[in-house]
């Protein structure tokens, strides 16, 4: 069993404990040895890790499996990772975007036309300013898909009101 928590705790090792007991590679990529149960971690890896959405009744299951199976939390911390990765991405793109529209709606070479569109009665002309709009609502658009369809905006809430007891009691 690849194991580095005590089955009785049911919570899950942290990223430093796994590290030190393995690798830090492997605390994010698995082991080659794969998972100490292929059913459960197969159903795992088809829900990305993902147990916001399984009933109670089943996520104590897979819970004590992700305590137990150092694979499929490292697993896990991947998925994590790259969701948060994603939404800092589009964040930032979002923010970059805002920026370029606002500096080139002041300048005057904002309205400059890079391409033409004549087709009957339509005219349209692709303008710096309407390229970097397009970009802006691309970003929020991206940010939002990967909002809805990833645990990340949990996963931070939960680290932040983690953080929040965590240093309230360091206070007191």
């Amino acid at each position: 069993m690849n194991s580095s928590t005590p089955r009785n705790t049911g919570k899950p090792a942290g990223f430093l404990q796994d590290a030190a007991a393995h690798s830090a590679a492997a605390a994010l990529l698995g082991v080659p040895e794969g998972c100490n149960d292929q059913v459960v971690g197969t159903t795992l890896s088809g829900w990305r890790y993902d147990l916001s959405e399984v009933s109670p009744a089943t996520r104590t299951e897979y819970e004590i499996h992700l305590a137990d199976c150092y694979h499929c939390r490292a697993r896990q911390r991947l998925h994590r990772s790259i969701d948060v990765l994603l939404l800092a991405v589009f964040t930032l793109s979002f923010f970059a975007f805002l920026l370029a529209t606002a500096i080139i709606h002041r300048a005057p070479w904002g309205q400059t036309a890079l391409a033409s569109l004549h087709t009957g009665h339509l005219s349209f002309a692709v303008t710096l300013q309407t390229v970097a709009l397009g970009g802006l609502l691309f970003s929020l658009l991206m940010w939002i898909m990967v909002a809805i369809m990833t645990p990340a905006p949990m996963l931070i809430h939960n680290t932040v009101q983690q953080r929040r007891l965590t240093t309230g009691r360091q206070r007191l």
